[in-house]
């Protein structure tokens, strides 16, 4: 595995979090080499590589989101005990930090779309975090909502409310823009103008703090949602498991490394480049880029490029199973030894800017045109050769996807 955790507490405890097995054998069984006619050898061992990422990658990976979700409600809450009591200090700051820290585990626990974040349309997975979905908008119209108490005659519940008003995205948006106008374009949120830029700041700390809250119920449904996925995933083949053999379960993990694919390269790349239509047309858009607040864009792609990471290699245990295992184990070094260069690759380059995605973007575009060819490096071999020899399937996402 390539180390390129940004160097803080939390990212140094989720290294350490994602590596720590149960004491479970995950030796791969390996049987003779790769034949002839290009068919995968079943004498691998898939049990060992379904149980070693479910079990030492996923399992405390969503552990560590729970726990730093925890720390951010209790970071913005007492951001707005200070400026309540009219001494902000560093609040903001260590709350703003929180959010910082709490992306940087949500951007790989997002690679792993396994349920509970597929169910439902991605329900769960949207109340996290809708992005690309962002209305600022109804973030301002909800945190007057909020602060009266009601919405349509009816108590107000954080629950009920679309995704794109509530999440790590609003919370975003609430700590981090520094303006006390609102965001809406048409219609001016009713009671805005009543209110001081002192009352405006007040009233988005309050909402901030009831959408970090309900983050902390959110963080808690994925991590016992996943505990009981996590045991019909491991008992593929088995009565009653939905899923009819262990290679069908390989295939289930298979299909979460395409988030790289359909939203690191293709949302959070191709679009604020132009390459398909955006805000601006079919140009340079830096307007669309993620996480235009924070400027945490670069980050949320080392994040996701880890996380791929992860799944690919399985950890870094010398006994771990990953699906870099499985290609050498097939003959297929070729596409192990690409992809694992281009992933380096693409860490490295993202490490190296001196600036926000943003502002690379409207100054210095090839830059970002290389980040985009260089994570396209990896999910082309994601959508070809590691398919192929590995006898998966593609996701229906990515289903007659040439690009």
């Amino acid at each position: 595995m390539f180390s390129h955790f940004r160097k803080t507490p939390i990212a140094i405890a989720l290294s350490t979090l994602i590596l720590v097995g149960c004491g479970e054998s995950t030796d791969a069984t390996f049987g003779p080499d790769y034949d002839t006619g290009n068919q995968v050898d079943t004498e691998f061992n898939e049990q060992a590589l379904v149980n070693n990422i479910a079990t030492n990658i996923i399992t405390p990976l969503f552990a560590t989101f729970k726990n730093v979700v925890d720390v951010q409600y209790a970071q913005v809450g007492a951001y707005c005990s200070a400026v309540k009591a009219g001494s902000v200090g560093s609040s903001l700051d260590d709350a703003k930090a929180s959010w910082r820290d709490t992306m940087l585990v949500w951007q790989q626990a997002e690679m792993m779309q396994v349920e509970p974040l597929i169910e439902n349309d991605g329900k769960l997975r949207n109340d996290i975090y809708s992005w690309p979905d962002v209305f600022t908008c109804g973030v301002d119209q909800d945190t007057l909502y909020f602060m009266d108490g009601e919405f349509n005659g009816q108590p107000y519940d954080i629950e009920s409310r679309r995704a794109n008003r509530k999440g790590l995205y609003a919370l975003e948006y609430l700590l981090f823009n520094e303006s006390t106008g609102h965001s809406c374009q048409v219609v001016e949120p009713y009671g805005w103008s009543d209110l001081t830029p002192e009352r405006v700041v007040e009233a988005r700390c309050e909402y901030a703090t009831e959408v970090a809250r309900a983050l902390t119920d959110n963080a808690q449904q994925l991590e016992d949602g996943w505990a009981t996925f996590s045991s019909e995933l491991m008992a593929a083949g088995q009565e009653g498991s939905q899923f009819a053999s262990i290679h069908d379960a390989v295939n289930h993990l298979s299909d979460t490394m395409f988030y790289l694919d359909s939203i690191s390269k293709d949302a959070k790349l191709a679009t604020p480049l132009g390459l398909v239509a955006n805000t601006c047309g079919s140009q340079a858009c830096p307007e669309d880029v993620e996480s235009r607040f924070a400027n945490h864009s670069v980050e949320n792609l080392i994040q996701n490029l880890q996380g791929f990471n992860q799944l690919f290699t399985g950890g870094d245990e010398e006994q771990s199973v990953g699906f870099v295992d499985y290609l050498n184990f097939v003959g297929d070094t070729e596409t192990a030894e690409t992809m694992s260069a281009a992933i380096s690759t693409a860490i490295t380059q993202l490490q190296a800017y001196q600036s926000t995605l943003a502002d690379t973007l409207a100054n210095n575009e090839a830059d970002v045109e290389q980040t985009h060819a260089n994570v396209k490096a990896v999910t082309d071999k994601l959508k070809t050769d590691f398919i192929q020899s590995l006898a998966l399937e593609l996701p229906q996402t990515s289903a007659g996807d040439n690009d």
